[in-house]
């Protein structure tokens, strides 16, 4: 089975253009979802990070797809879903205890 596709979003409280963001990151990737593209987001207030804060005070929201900066103050959907299509392909598949392996 493939690892999900891991995306970061980077907001802060208050910022309309964070919850736009969300807004489309969660909408593309239940798309992927019904595509058999499974991800995982995991959402950071920079305000609780200070180093996070220093470092994206004025580009929020940014959006990572692994370790790759995707995107920054907008979401665009359909170039996410071309990402997250490109990613699917790279992922490698995870193993679980008792499917393959030696006999």
């Amino acid at each position: 089975m493939p690892k999900p596709v891991s995306l970061r979003l980077l907001t802060k409280p208050g910022c309309h253009l964070c919850d736009e963001a969300r807004g489309v990151v969660e909408r593309v990737c239940a798309e992927a979802l019904a595509d058999g593209i499974e991800t995982v987001l995991d959402e950071r207030d920079i305000l609780s990070d200070p180093a996070l804060a220093r470092r994206h005070s004025e580009d929020i929201p940014v959006l990572f797809i692994g370790e790759k900066r995707h995107a920054v103050w907008r979401v665009d959907p359909e170039r996410l879903r071309a990402a997250l299509d490109r990613a699917a392909r790279r992922r490698p598949l995870s193993r679980r205890p008792g499917n393959g392996g030696s006999p």
